[in-house]
């Protein structure tokens, strides 16, 4: 089986589905940091602007995950898996008003899950 770079708990996936229903299209995109730190976070897909220092990692629950290109230099060779725990969401992510955030737990690939990976896809605008 051919390993996958992002992945979803279950508690987050029924949060996500409830989002969905919420906002319609969404989109995932780990922070680099800032004001928030570095967290999973969600955003209407039309209120998000991607461009080409971004990729996607994958798709969760139906909604596509992104990077910067400069943060997925640290974390190439780190599955990520999107999970859900009680607390305030970061600031614009929209699971902040459920009392709930997402919260990125990652694992080193070992060598021969690393060389399966597929490619991350480039976002072009």
């Amino acid at each position: 089986m051919t390993p996958t770079r992002v992945s979803v708990t279950e508690p987050a996936l029924e949060l996500i589905t409830q989002l969905k229903a919420q906002h319609g299209e969404v989109i995932f995109h780990q922070s680099g940091g800032c004001c928030d730190g570095s967290a999973p976070m969600m955003f209407p897909r039309n209120e998000f602007p991607l461009g080409p220092s971004d990729v996607k990692l994958g798709e969760i629950g139906g909604v596509s995950f992104y990077m910067s290109k400069s943060q997925f230099a640290y974390w190439e060779h780190t599955h990520l898996t999107i999970d859900v725990v009680k607390g305030n969401g970061g600031m614009f992510s929209l699971e902040r008003p459920s009392g709930l955030r997402f919260l990125t737990r990652s694992q080193l690939y070992d060598d021969e899950e690393f060389k399966l990976l597929p490619p991350v896809e480039a976002v072009s605008n």
